[in-house]
């Protein structure tokens, strides 16, 4: 697939210009038609695309994670492939976002090592770790509770708990301060499914109601649990190193300068990967499908506006989708009148959000049933089995659902039947199906021809009522693209507006 490549990953110019020509010299674009954007999306040109980024992760460290360079990298390719479009705006967003990175862990009894991943902002070990007695936490919903520890002795222990849904909405960090207020050493938290672990976070630091914590597989969970419950005294150790950090990172946006400004159709999709894996689907995928969009929208004219985001820091909690929503004054979020969202949609299921709710119960902002129902007649009328994909807030449609934005899109899953390689080392560019890919790139390149031509007879438009103002803390003024100044910047890009 080498022959995908011939792009320099190198740091995009200072400065694209920050205007363009609507149109360019010659006879003018056509209309965009929903027959001549699907012709121009190809499978070599959405392969390419990943095994650019397949190639920027082998030679950063295996990943294209936020905060790091893999990352930086990252937006230097998009950039390179959309700044000299000249019916283009592009640009990029800095914002600041808490950067972790796990730099040591381990999880041992006896000579028995355990696959051991690191929560997110949990605080560090000493850097010798600590050896302490492995106890069993309080079980089942009342574990959530501190009164569940008043007759368990855990005060400099290694406490054992079992994953669980608390009342805050939490499966990890309500599991753990329980602990940690009855005198927790440390806590090591074991899966209550199957698959195999591989990420958990605890959202924010919080050195006062947490203490290190690691997560590890049910299966090495519950034969530990069995030996304590036969009477097993079993000394443990743990040690883990954590670095955590306010970082400067980069929302990629690009934008048609025609069509209409009040009626702006979004697409949107994470560019950051994990930290163990490139993340060829997660979230490669969605990244080059809106590429090989955007580049085949360039050939033509739109009636309303459209919108590319690139965003960034998404694995650490939607953070890139969520800085930008929570950044627009009340005249651009008003002009939003839908986002599309595209996150994992290489191998699986074909899955369309359930934006009329018909099967989860759970319904988008008014006007998501219409996006659904426009994905879901393309599919069929190509032959294509629809599987309804669930709202679960896991996404950045979350942060336009939050202001009351029609939101819908494609998902392919994240089970292990779905994507076995999901958050792992070997999500490379061996792991899509290109067919998935291509089918989903022209299903999405049909919808946006749709939304950019009749997109307001089509969705309600959805203002952003007082109430989520006030709540975001937004005000009329224009804050548009702003970021306070916090020092010398990690990684990025060579500047902002491109």
């Amino acid at each position: 697939m080498k022959a995908y490549l011939g792009v320099t990953l190198a740091c995009a110019a200072q400065a694209f210009g920050a205007a363009f020509p609507a149109t360019s010299y010659g006879k003018p674009r056509p209309w965009v038609s929903s027959k001549s954007i699907q012709k121009l999306i190809t499978t070599d040109g959405l392969m390419g695309n990943l095994e650019a980024l397949q190639e920027i992760a082998t030679a950063n460290g295996g990943n294209r994670a936020f905060g790091l360079p893999g990352y930086a990298a990252s937006v230097d390719y998009i950039l390179s492939q959309t700044k000299n479009a000249t019916n283009f705006r592009t640009w990029v967003q800095d914002f600041p976002a808490l950067f972790f990175k796990v730099e040591s862990i381990k999880f041992s009894i006896s000579n028995t090592s355990y696959h051991v991943i690191g929560l997110s902002y949990s605080p560090s070990t000493p850097p010798e770790g600590l050896t302490a007695p492995l106890v069993l936490g309080a079980s089942g919903p009342e574990g959530c509770t501190n009164a569940s520890y008043d007759n368990l002795d855990v005060k400099d222990k290694i406490v054992l708990v079992q994953r669980g849904t608390c009342p805050d909405g939490t499966t990890l960090a309500g599991r753990i301060k329980p602990a940690v207020a009855a005198g927790a050493a440390a806590v090591i938290i074991y899966s209550d499914v199957t698959t195999l672990v591989t990420g958990g976070t605890l959202s924010n630091p919080n050195p006062k109601e947490y203490v290190a914590s690691g997560y590890i597989n049910k299966a090495d969970g519950e034969p530990l649990v069995a030996r304590l419950k036969a009477g097993e005294a079993i000394q443990a150790y743990f040690q883990q190193t954590q670095t955590v950090e306010t970082r400067i990172t980069q929302n990629v946006i690009s934008e048609t300068i025609e069509g209409d400004p009040e009626n702006v159709i979004m697409l949107g999709a994470h560019l950051d990967s994990v930290q163990a894996g490139p993340g060829i689907n997660d979230d490669g995928s969605g990244s080059t499908l809106i590429l090989e969009i955007k580049k085949s929208l360039e050939k033509f004219r739109v009636k309303n506006k459209v919108r590319f985001a690139w965003w960034g820091a998404e694995e650490n909690g939607l953070l890139g989708s969520k800085w930008y929503t929570q950044h627009l004054n009340a005249s651009d979020a008003n002009n939003i009148l839908t986002y599309l969202n595209f996150d994992m949609v290489s191998r699986g299921y074909f899955g369309v959000f359930d934006g009329d709710g018909s099967s989860f119960n759970l319904t988008g902002p008014p006007g998501s049933a219409a996006i659904e129902k426009l994905f879901v007649e393309h599919f069929t009328k190509n032959g294509v089995n629809v599987t309804a994909a669930r709202f679960t807030g896991g996404s950045d449609y979350q942060s336009f659902m939050n202001i009351g934005k029609p939101v819908g899109g494609l998902h392919t899953g994240t089970g292990v039947e779905q994507d076995p390689c999901y958050h792992q080392a070997c999500d490379t560019i061996d792991n899509p199906n290109p067919t998935t890919l291509t089918i989903n790139a022209k299903a999405a390149a049909h919808v946006l021809s749709v939304l950019s031509t009749r997109g307001e007879e089509l969705i309600p438009k959805s203002p952003v009522n007082a109430s989520m103002i006030t709540s975001r803390g937004l005000t009329g003024m224009e804050i548009r693209w702003t970021v306070p100044e916090l020092g010398e910047r990690h990684v990025g890009t060579c500047g902002h507006e491109v």
